[in-house]
Parts: structure tokens; sequence; C-alpha cells
């Protein structure tokens, strides 16, 4: 069917048996020739012309029926020749690459669209291995896969569906296809067909996409770690320096209030105020400072500062807030580049609580359990809708989030049983060698 080229499908006259005319005719012919018989049986020795007349439209009528038996099989070869034709015809207009094998793997039949794919023609294809067509490294597997398909009873079973498979063209050229496998039986043989896709483009602008993504997630992670590091400085400045001079210039205050004259009421009362105004200069400065970058993540760890992050929140909030802190000694093994992601989105989760929940309860849980570290923050507040976390002010969240993809971890935002938002994070404790190296 697939060795020659199908030109103008063949025009098959019909069967004589599916012409209702022809079946009577045949019918009165059988029923005259059967009374002819009977009177030349009855009357044969009165009249033996009567027997020659039976006996000569006997050999003409079965030299009819052997004519019509004769026709009756060209028609059924010409049809069976015709339905291969359009068969081939349809195999050869696919588009996909189609190819059936015999149990030996022997191709069986090779389309166009076969040939234009691999690059081999029809003739050459034909009678070879299936195996010609695949790169050696799977040749081995591919043959245990088509044993094991072959003896499950399953007729249809599509592959590439996880990962990608790759096939061979003629010049040495392996390439991307997508392809489906099924067996079918016939005159006691099992036959295997293959239809295949080459998805060369399509995987190169699946890598070219998945490259610009992780260039964007290490732009992005990049970006986090400079910012950490110019507000750690920020912060070190702050506390040492801007705090220096002002408690330098609170010292030399209270020196000089201790000095004022007895009589000088309105300058004691100015120099009062100058020092409860020094007093919360230094009170903010320390909270920028903490803001920035708190001091104990890098001094004491992250379970500290978490505890420390959360009792702040409650306190300048008026949210009651509960932490759960588990691990104990595990959070030594903490990398900083995670301590500081895990904390910045335990503080994003608390900043957002304050300004969009209208919470009054808040609970954190903060673990390390078989190498991974658990962050978990609800609230009982409004929640959120399903399309919040699509708009642009919710830029902190997918940041965290991408953030935690790049250290091979998750952070997601539910739906909490209270009715507010929970937020979990979960990242293991030292970063993989990638995202180490990258930081």
């Amino acid at each position: 069917m697939n060795g020659r080229e199908t030109g103008t499908l063949t025009s098959v006259k019909r069967s004589l048996f599916r012409s209702p005319a022809a079946i009577a005719a045949g019918a009165a012919t059988l029923g005259a020739l059967l009374v002819i018989n009977v009177i030349a049986i009855v009357r044969g020795f009165e009249a033996p012309w009567m027997l020659g007349t039976a006996m000569v439209a006997d050999i003409f009528a079965v030299g009819i029926g052997v004519l019509v038996a004769a026709r009756e099989v060209m028609v059924a070869d010409r049809r069976g020749d015709a339905i291969q034709e359009r068969l081939a015809a349809i195999v050869d207009s696919a588009m996909d690459a189609v190819i059936t094998v015999d149990e030996s793997q022997a191709i069986v039949l090779f389309n166009r669209a076969a040939e234009q794919v691999f690059r081999c023609r029809r003739e050459e294809a034909l009678g070879a291995r299936l195996e010609r067509f695949l790169p050696q490294r799977f040749r081995a597997a591919h043959r245990s896969h088509i044993e094991k398909f072959g003896h499950t009873g399953v007729t249809a079973r599509r592959m590439g569906d996880v990962t990608t498979l790759w096939a061979l063209r003629a010049d040495g050229e392996e390439f991307p296809i997508e392809a489906s496998i099924s067996h079918a039986g016939a005159a006691g043989q099992r036959f295997f067909t293959v239809i295949l896709r080459d998805i060369t483009v399509r995987k190169q602008s699946e890598d070219a996409l998945e490259r610009s993504r992780q260039e964007l997630r290490d732009l992005s992670a990049r970006v986090l770690e400079a910012r950490e590091e110019e507000k750690t400085r920020i912060a070190r400045e702050l506390h040492d320096e801007l705090g220096q001079l002002l408690t330098a210039l609170k010292m030399d205050l209270s020196w000089l209030r201790e000095r004022l004259p007895a009589g000088a009421a309105d300058i004691a009362e100015k120099a009062g105020k100058m020092h409860a105004l020094l007093e919360q200069t230094v009170s903010s400065t320390r909270r920028i400072a903490a803001d920035l970058r708190p001091l104990m993540l890098d001094d004491l760890g992250l379970s500290d500062a978490a505890g420390w992050l959360v009792n702040d929140f409650a306190a300048r909030s008026g949210v009651h807030c509960e932490i759960q802190i588990g691990g104990g000694a595990a959070f030594e093994q903490v990398e900083g580049a995670i301590a500081t992601a895990v904390y910045r989105a335990l503080q994003e989760s608390l900043t957002n609580i304050a300004r969009h929940a209208a919470a009054k309860n808040v609970w954190v849980v903060l673990a390390i359990d078989d190498g991974l570290l658990h962050l978990e923050v609800e609230d009982d507040g409004k929640g959120f809708a399903a399309d919040d976390l699509a708009k642009s002010r919710s830029l902190g969240l997918k940041g965290m989030r991408e953030r935690m993809a790049y250290l091979g971890g998750s952070l997601e935002v539910v739906r909490a049983p209270r009715g507010g938002t929970r937020l979990r994070v979960m990242v293991p404790v030292r970063a993989a060698p990638r995202q180490a190296d990258a930081a």
C-alpha cells in the first residue's frame, strides 16, 4: 500500500448482487432452469430432445455462473485495491509523521511527512528497523518499552507527557518529538503505529523562554541581595555613627541642664523639651535602623529576630499575636540568605495584615523539620479576593514568591479556616549550590 505513489483513486463497479434487477433476473433464470429440468426428467423418454435441451441449458447456466463468480472476484480485488489506495492517500496527506512497524520492529509504513521529518526516502525506510531513527542511548530502553507496551492490553498510549522524546534524522541530527503509540492485530500479527511531530521550533522557544525566566529570577535575586546589602549598610551607619552622635548630644544636653542657673526657668523648660525631642529622635533612629535591617538577625539568628518582629508588631499595632518557634539549635544551620528571605516574608505578611486585614489576632509558626524551614502566618481578618494577588499593589508578595522559588522553596497565600488569610513558606535551610554560588 505504501510502496507506490497513489494517483487518482480507482472507481470500482458495484457487485451484481447489490442490483435488485440482476437478482430478480438470476432468480427467474434459475426458476426456469429448474422447471425445464423437471419436465425433462418426467417426459425425457417420450421426448429425447427435451433431455438435450436441459443439458445445454445446464451447461449454459454453469458457464454464466462461472463468469459471474469471476466478475465478483475481480470486483472484490479492485475494491480492495481502491481501499488500499484511499488509505495510502489519507496517510500520505497527514501533517504528522506516521510510521508502522511489525513485531520485529521492521518498518512497513512510512508516510510522506515521515520522509520530510527524518530526511529519508520511503524506499530506504521500508524494511529497515525502527531503531535506525532513534539515538543510540535510547534504543535499549525503547525495546523494553515496546515489549511491555505490547503485553499491557492497552490499545493506545501517549508518550512524552513528562520528558521530551528524541529522534534521529537520516543525516545524524537529533531532534525533539512529541509522539503517541498504538498497536493492533491483523492476520495473526501485531503492528505498532507511531504518530509523531517535530517540535524543534517549539522546544527552542520553550528553552529560550525558560532561560529568560531564569535570567529574570537571577536578576531579581541579585537586586534583592543588593537591596539587603544597602539596607544593612545604612542600618549600621544609623546605629553606629548617627546613634553615637545622638548619644553624645544627649550627654552634652544633660551636662548643660545640670549647670543652668537656678532662676532660668524658661531656659530649663526649653532644655527639657530639647531633651524629650532628642529621646524621640534616638527612638526613631533605632526603629528605622531595625526596619531596614534588624541587627539581631545577624547577631542572634532568625528565631530571635522573628520573635522580636512579632512582639514589636503587636506592641505598635495593638493586634494580639502568638508565635510558636520549633527547631531549637537547628536554626543555627539556616543560611544567611535563607534567614533574610524568610524574615522579609514574615515582615511583608505582618505589614499587609496591618494595612488591609483589619485583624484582631495573628498566629505565627516558625519551625524546622527534615531540613526544611516552615513559616506560617495566619490572621482572622477579612481575607482576600482571588484576584487581589494579581493586582499591582501585591508586588511585595510576588517578589517574595520569586525569591523563594529562586532559593528552591515555595510561598503560597490561601484562605484561612478562621476567615482570614494564611501565608505558608517552605524553603530548604541551605540553598542549592547554584543559588548559593549566584548569591
